[in-house]
């Protein structure tokens, strides 16, 4: 009888290792689409666009860099006093299971000055940082697309804006 009972509870143990895995297979924080659109001439900067997949928690994305090009921040465009202005994001949420988009018209990347190299492969290689394990890093590819005149940027001149780089909080481990 023992054997039986002993082969019955490595069954029970192996089912319920199974259910551990479903619940481990849920979807992770991923980037999972994206893509660059160049300026117009070569001193304006390019314009990001992407899409987040949240995964079990929520998180913020707190940057997202390039070894590849010479600055990249996050931006916001938003509506004031009838006019269209163009904010810096120090984060963005991503909700868990939901999604994080940066889209024309919103929010979205400006990157300056980006390598010859990388415009010629046709993509740029980024990392995306998250507030979650010890600021998790998604490494991804934008793919670059060319211009489309002033309406690739929104027809906002993003060269010419005071793009808050003087709010930009100071590190503490400088001070």
């Amino acid at each position: 009888m023992k054997p039986i009972f002993f082969a019955a509870l490595a069954a029970s143990a192996l089912s319920l290792a199974g259910c551990g895995e479903k619940l481990a297979g849920d979807k992770p924080l991923n980037v999972v689409s994206g893509h660059i659109v160049m300026g117009a001439t070569p001193d304006r900067p390019a314009v990001g666009y992407f899409r987040v997949q949240g995964g079990p928690r929520d998180v913020q994305l707190v940057a997202v860099t390039s070894d590849l090009a010479q600055r990249v921040e996050m931006h916001e465009t938003v509506r004031e006093n009838d006019m269209t202005t163009m904010k810096p994001l120090l984060s963005a949420d991503v909700p868990a299971k939901g999604e994080l988009v940066f889209k024309q018209g919103g929010k979205h990347l400006m990157i300056w000055n980006i390598n010859g190299a990388a415009v010629r492969a046709g993509k740029l290689p980024m990392a995306f940082v998250f507030t979650n394990n010890n600021n998790e890093r998604i490494l991804f590819d934008l793919p670059i697309k060319p211009a489309e005149g002033a309406a690739a940027v929104g027809g906002m001149d993003h060269g010419a804006m005071d793009h808050g780089a003087e709010k930009a909080p100071v590190d503490a481990a400088k001070k």
